[in-house]
């Protein structure tokens, strides 16, 4: 899986997280692990330039989506398994996501991620213009990010007791045996 993260913004943001959380939403939903994926974070301003451009909406917005190659989460039985493809782009303002993380009461960074969980389903084709398109596309999102988050706490703890075992074979050798 190749994913491109270049920031603009100006905001300091954690690019391997941002680039770690797409990678786990992309697999979560079955696309081929060779899919090509852009990622930008941009300032208020190109934005809300996009904004307007690409939707005729004013103002600046938390994330944009722009897929290139269409495609189907996990594919159908009926076809032949697909090949890479490029995703698309995703754009993610991080002040206004900041905003809106201060607003809702958690931190910039969670809402970076869920913001990029959102721009990589956008990119598979799914909208919440409907309020089944968006129970099923939110609910998915939370989805993704509870496995997202789990898995990192498991590698946490692992890390934690690697780290302890560590010190204490290190300590004592293989067998129990003071070096």
């Amino acid at each position: 899986m190749s994913i491109e993260f270049a920031n603009e913004s100006g905001f300091d943001v954690d690019e391997s997280e941002l680039v770690a959380v797409a990678a786990f939403a992309i697999a979560a939903m079955d696309v081929h692990p060779g899919a090509e994926l852009n990622m930008l974070a941009v300032d208020l301003d190109t934005m809300a330039d996009l904004h307007v451009k690409w939707m005729d909406l004013p103002g600046p917005t938390d994330v944009m989506s722009f897929p290139m190659d269409e495609l189907t989460p996990g594919g159908r039985p009926d076809m032949p398994e697909a090949g890479p493809a490029t995703l698309g782009d995703i754009v993610l303002c991080p002040q206004f996501a900041a905003e809106q993380a201060e607003a809702a009461g958690h931190s910039t960074a969670h809402e970076l991620n869920v913001l990029t969980v959102h721009g990589v389903l956008h990119l598979l084709g799914f909208d919440h213009a409907e309020p089944e398109e968006e129970r099923e596309m939110f609910g998915l999102q939370d989805s993704i990010l509870a496995e997202y988050y789990a898995e990192l706490r498991e590698n946490e703890r692992r890390a934690k007791q690697a780290a302890r075992d560590e010190k204490l074979l290190g300590r004592t050798g293989f067998l129990g045996r003071r070096d």
